[in-house]
């Protein structure tokens, strides 16, 4: 076999390709196998008949005409690799000869490629960290929101205010004539919500149980956008009821005793998602500053296949779900407009990435170990609900569908983020450098753990 390649432009390239009549007997040997299987000769076996009748009976050109896929696919696998020819997507066959005795065997194919590009220095890559310490202020806050969760709401004989729940009917006319499906009752709403009608939580400030009000609103559903007239009755007024912040409270919302240890919890617990949070803004950052600093041409049919791949998934999803995406678009307040240029855009950020963190991992020689790899197959396994009887089962799922080389793909991207991270300029607001413990919170304390741990009895995954 002998090929040749032709760059097309910098995404993408031609690979001609020439096999030699000879080199194509194991293809034409199969084919005549195969035939001979599905065809009925008198006075021979299946399978046993001679090329000569299967000749007879189908023609030479049929046997040729399937061989000819496969030689196609294992002669540009060949070609690809010779070439050094770092392929993204399928390849598409552009121009392909037939198969003729002791002729060479010629076809044409188109691939995108991944394109040449600069990588930075990496330290020249310098980003600032907004988030903050924790604060007095933030550890009232979130223990207000304790607060919240084992509140009551209690009747009152007053006008309802903002912050109050109210039980209220809902009536929606036009031109005095009731709305379809423009009615509710014994409806229970937290005035300012702000999550039903335009106005209604204005009018509702100030009403009191018995109290009725019209406004003019514009309706959802099937008449959205058009104006009707809301009446508006109160049933009651209900205000919400917070449980002393004391130790009481604490011993009944929480493991501890006091009101001090509860908050003492509540600012370590705080502080450690301060720590993660600081870390995950460190690496998005990080990635978003080493893409921009990356002049990448994008390979458009890959771009295009993506999108019509992720919009087909998405359509399928939506349709099974009993709605149109149109409903979808309706329920994300997009256009179908809105919905293609975001879908773009992710799916040129997704490749950019991909490319760029692969190429590092590439030059970096990073390579995802067994470990890694059970450790994460385990973290998807709980985070699905998957029972420990059922773990090898939910691996050779992975496994079979291509999820264990996502997963590894994945990983590896991610160490090779890493090995950005550890190389960038990071600091946080006030100007101080992020050391790799603020980085990679934990990640001392786990090597430390495993270096102690000899065995561990888990099940061991591998992506092969």
């Amino acid at each position: 076999m002998k090929s040749t390649v032709e760059t097309l432009s910098p995404t993408r390239v031609r690979l001609s390709v020439e096999v030699p009549f000879e080199e194509l007997a194991p293809f034409i040997n199969e084919a005549y196998k195969s035939l001979g299987q599905q065809i009925r000769v008198p006075g021979f076996r299946p399978g046993k008949a001679p090329r000569a009748v299967i000749d007879q009976r189908v023609g030479r050109e049929s046997v040729y005409a399937q061989a000819m896929d496969p030689a196609v696919q294992s002669n540009l696998n060949k070609a690809v690799t010779e070439n050094d020819v770092n392929a993204l997507g399928r390849p598409e066959l552009t121009d392909v000869k037939p198969i003729e005795e002791g002729k060479p065997f010629e076809f044409t194919v188109e691939t995108d490629v991944t394109p040449d590009f600069e990588l930075p220095d990496f330290a020249s890559l310098k980003v600032t960290v907004e988030a903050a310490g924790v604060t007095e202020e933030d550890i009232d806050a979130d223990l207000e929101s304790q607060r919240l969760r084992f509140s009551s709401l209690k009747t009152v004989e007053r006008a309802a205010a903002e912050g109050d729940f109210v039980v209220i009917d809902l009536k929606a006319t036009q031109n005095g004539e009731e709305v379809e499906g423009g009615s509710v009752s014994g409806m229970s709403h937290e005035v300012g919500q702000g999550n039903l009608l335009d106005g209604l939580d204005e009018a509702l400030v100030g009403m009191a149980a018995g109290d009725d009000k019209t406004i003019q609103s514009t309706l959802a559903g099937e008449q959205e956008g058009e104006t009707a007239d809301v009446e508006v009755h109160v049933q009651q007024v209900k205000e919400r009821e917070l449980p002393p912040l004391d130790d009481d409270f604490a011993e009944m919302s929480s493991p501890h005793d006091t009101l001090e240890e509860l908050r003492e919890a509540t600012r370590e617990r705080l502080d450690q998602q301060s720590v993660t949070g600081k870390a995950s803004e460190a690496r998005q950052k990080v990635l978003e500053a080493l893409v921009e600093a990356v002049e990448l041409p994008l390979p458009e049919k890959t771009i295009e296949d993506e999108i019509t791949h992720t919009r087909s998934h998405l359509e399928e999803q939506v349709t099974q779900m009993a709605g149109s995406f149109e409903d979808y678009l309706t329920a994300v307040d997009k256009t179908a407009e809105e919905f293609d240029a975001d879908l773009r855009k992710d799916v040129e950020s997704n490749l950019q990435q991909s490319l760029i963190l692969g190429r590092i991992a590439t030059e970096k020689k990073l390579e995802v170990g067994g470990d890694l790899m059970t450790a994460e197959v385990v973290r998807q396994a709980q985070q699905r609900g998957v029972p420990q009887e059922q773990f090898q089962e939910f691996v050779d799922e992975l496994r079979g569908n291509g999820g264990l080389q996502q997963i590894a793909a994945n990983l590896r991207q991610q160490l090779a983020l890493e090995e950005v991270v550890k190389e960038a300029s990071i600091v946080d607001a006030q100007g101080k450098e992020l050391t790799e413990d603020d980085l990679f919170p934990g990640r001392a304390k786990a090597d430390a753990d495993a270096e102690i741990v000899e065995e561990a009895d888990v099940v061991k995954v591998d992506e092969e």
